[in-house]
């Protein structure tokens, strides 16, 4: 696992390798950030660091709650000075009311009793269990034997016991008023290190690391005009930070592609109304991108804050006038893959795939490709069809997610089933003959065109009886899309019916 988070973490540090070479980052340049989307990032921040001659503590406090440990590097960014790493820790355990009750079990301190009626009054209490139940990250490390164990152990001590005039109680007389912080207390998640200096200097340093809390996601919108299928697409970033850090003035890059990461054991996008004919040469790009390694790196171009808890949204792609086609796909069969591993059972089975399917399905599809307004690398994301209406507004018409799609790719989704057009699929003939090794099967499928302009249809038809197989006299043409696959396509007048009819001739 190791091996694979290091690999990770060097791959996101040659992509700035090269641009940082001969800088001179100061600390107001923030962190830079490279956010994987598969919810976890690599990053990368600067601090000041002066070393002493010999050994030093030094200590970070900007590191983010959900740091992989085993992944901290600790570095001079430019490579001027040379110290020696004897020990390095990463603690999680930020100071609270539990967290302090735990440090002071054994020991009396006040309580604040707040009453009504009287005077607030200080009453003294001895604390015999804190309550406090560590080590609940540690679960997801541990996995569910662990995890049984603590909730159990949980269960147990989750309550306090205070020692109030000699007796015990199950809660906190009042709300506790605990000394200065002690040195074993902590604000927010740090890091520090055990460091050995050959000599005296000054500067910074750069701490970079592997975290969770941190993802981002593409999502395209798809606006179509009221009649035809000539679209403009917008695409948006959303970035969401849930490390429990604030990153300011951060420079952000997004990772797209499936990176091999080992896992742990065990709202709607802004739509811009106006200005949509704008062409994209004259707008300033607020994302770039460029190939990296087997993956594509899309970088923000202006520095941005990134607060803890927040979601930010940032246009990357947009295309007007983009040249699309609507598919109506009718698959009438209705296949289970209850004999996928035994085919020779659903040879057998009389009934199998007689199911019919009344439902066309309406898929849209574009080339993303420079001669069509498009050609930067989409990655996979959510993508929302709309449509204007007679007076102007928008009608969203359907959903689907893409996968990475690379540039001069067809981009094809399912946006929904037709309202208008509706198949029937019925079986007309059955025979098998086990003596002679064969089988015929014999189907009619009508398709109906309810609107009032004309509709084609692509009708798909599944081989599924066995692998070797023929086509007799089928009432249209058709392709052979695979060896178990074939389609017909055919154009449905206005209130139109169009037949097809086949034999499929099985032999073994």
């Amino acid at each position: 696992m190791r091996r694979l988070l290091l690999a990770a973490l060097l791959l996101s540090l040659a992509a700035f390798a090269q641009e940082n070479k001969d800088a001179q980052l100061t600390r107001d340049d923030g962190a830079a950030l490279t956010i994987y989307n598969q919810h976890f990032a690599v990053v990368r921040q600067l601090f000041p660091l002066n070393l002493n001659a010999g050994e030093n503590r030094i200590t970070f406090t900007g590191a983010t709650a959900h740091i992989e440990a085993d992944s901290v590097i600790l570095r001079d960014p430019f490579g001027k000075r040379q110290f020696q790493i004897f020990e390095q820790n990463y603690r999680n355990d930020p100071v609270s009311q539990e967290r302090l009750l735990s440090l002071f079990e054994g020991k009396t301190i006040d309580f604040l009793v707040k009453n009504q009626d009287k005077p607030d009054e200080i009453v003294k209490g001895k604390i015999i269990r804190s309550g406090y139940v560590p080590h609940y990250e540690a679960m997801n490390r541990y996995g569910q034997e662990y995890y049984q164990s603590q909730m159990a152990y949980a269960g147990q001590t989750a309550q306090p016991i205070i020692e109030v005039n000699g007796k015990l109680q199950f809660f906190l007389p009042g709300q506790p008023l605990f000394p200065a912080l002690g040195d074993d207390t902590i604000l927010k998640p740090q890091l520090d290190w055990l460091v050995r200096s050959v000599d005296s200097s000054s500067g910074q340093a750069e701490v970079s690391y592997i975290s969770g809390g941190m993802s981002w996601d593409a999502a395209y919108n798809i606006v179509a005009p009221e009649k035809g299928d000539v679209i403009d697409l917008i695409g948006w970033v959303t970035l969401d930070n849930q490390s429990g850090t604030d990153f300011r003035n951060a420079h952000i890059k997004l990772m797209a592609g499936d990176v091999n990461k080992l896992a742990p054991p065990g709202s709607p996008q802004p739509y811009a109304a106006d200005g949509m004919a704008m062409r994209a040469e004259v707008m300033q790009k607020a994302v770039t991108e460029k190939a990296f390694d087997e993956f594509h790196l899309y970088t923000l171009e202006r520095p941005t804050t990134l607060h803890d808890r927040e979601t930010k949204q940032v246009e990357f792609v947009r295309g007007t006038d983009v040249k699309s086609q609507r598919i109506y796909v009718y698959d009438g069969a209705q296949i289970d893959n209850r004999w996928e591993y035994n085919p020779e059972y659903a040879r057998n089975d009389q009934g199998y795939g007689t199911q019919s399917n009344p439902k066309i399905w309406v898929m849209q599809e574009f080339k993303n490709s420079k001669e069509n307004n498009l050609g930067m690398p989409l990655p996979a994301g959510r993508l929302r069809f709309y449509r204007r209406d007679t007076d102007g507004t928008l009608q969203f018409t359907g959903e689907n997610k893409i996968d990475h799609t690379p540039k001069d790719e067809t981009v094809r989704v399912y946006t929904g089933n037709s309202f208008d057009i509706v198949g029937e699929r019925t079986r007309t003939n059955y025979r098998i003959d086990t003596k002679s090794d064969f089988l015929d099967e014999s189907f009619e499928i009508k398709v109906r065109n309810h609107k009032k302009e004309a509709a084609t249809v692509r009708v798909v038809e599944h081989l599924y009886r066995w692998v070797n197989w023929s086509i007799v006299n089928p009432t249209s043409t058709f392709k052979k899309k695979d060896s178990r696959t074939i389609e017909f396509t055919v154009t449905i007048p206005p209130d139109g019916e169009k037949v097809i009819t086949y034999t499929a001739h099985y032999s073994w």
